[in-house]
């Protein structure tokens, strides 16, 4: 077992892969989402307009999947990483995610890396954001600074 509970860059392996358990997107998470980010946009905060929409709803901002995202996966791990720092992010927003949707992350660690400072590498994660229909409303990949023994 890695020290502190942590898993170290040498621990993590390409191939790992983890489901997180779900989470239910509610009309309270917009709504605070929509507070917090200022971002008050009729396809979160209007119910009427978005009724005659191709959604026929409102639906999630895609950084609150996004965010959510960051927390589920930090749940499907059974041990959590070395982290020190998240390096980057390429996403792209598939489709919808709206009020009621129970979302899930599959992570995939796809790369790993040796930086040129012996305390630190860097690891890629591929993720993808399922509904509850097994549909992919997000994507992308991270990657993340570890800690090194």
């Amino acid at each position: 077992m890695a020290e502190r509970g942590r898993r170290y860059f040498e621990e993590v392996e390409v191939g790992e892969e983890y489901l997180s358990p779900g989470r239910t997107v509610t009309e309270a998470d917009i709504v605070l989402f929509a507070g917090l980010s200022g971002d008050y946009n009729v396809l979160h905060t209007d119910a009427e307009f978005m009724k005659a929409s191709v959604f026929g709803e409102r639906i999630a901002h895609g950084l609150l999947g996004l965010a959510i995202q960051s927390g589920l996966g930090g749940r499907a791990l059974p041990q959590p990483f070395a982290t020190l720092a998240l390096l980057g992010i390429r996403w792209k927003f598939k489709g919808p995610i709206k009020i009621g949707d129970t979302i899930k992350v599959r992570i995939k660690v796809v790369g790993k890396r040796e930086t040129s400072k012996p305390d630190r590498g860097i690891v890629v994660l591929s993720q993808t954001i399922l509904n509850q229909r097994g549909e992919v409303v997000q994507e992308g990949e991270t990657d993340l600074m570890l800690e090194r023994r």
